[in-house]
């Protein structure tokens, strides 16, 4: 089993900046990408922005958020950064951080946090 443990979520001004981080441990696992999708109650999860834990280090990141979202990988901790700036009253969300993951050898599959939550309000 592996477990995805996020924090840095809170209440934020507009403009302002808030920054996540998603850990993720266990036993005998190897990470193939890592990142996070942000939900909204009555709407469907969506992709924010991914990474490669492979030595290419490429991104997928959203057009919304593409500018003030950036995303960092510390490979030898297995963790996650998304800095967030510029924060905008729609980014208010729940943020899923999600990883791929193959556990003991076996095929990889999808891994998610247990979601923290970032308001922007003034």
């Amino acid at each position: 089993q592996v477990q995805l443990v996020e924090s840095g979520g809170g209440l934020v001004q507009p403009g302002g900046s808030l920054r996540l981080s998603c850990a993720a441990s266990g036993s005998d696992f190897r990470l193939f990408n890592m990142g996070w999708y942000r939900q909204v109650p009555g709407k469907q999860r969506e992709l924010v922005v991914i990474i490669s834990t492979g030595g290419s280090g490429s991104t997928t990141t959203a057009a919304s958020v593409k500018g003030r979202f950036t995303i960092s990988l510390d490979a030898a901790k297995n963790t996650v950064y998304l800095q967030m700036n510029r924060l905008r009253p729609e980014d208010t969300a729940v943020y899923y951080c999600t990883a791929l993951v193959s556990v003991a050898g076996a095929s990889a599959g999808d891994y998610w946090g247990q979601g923290t939550q970032v308001t922007v309000s003034s």
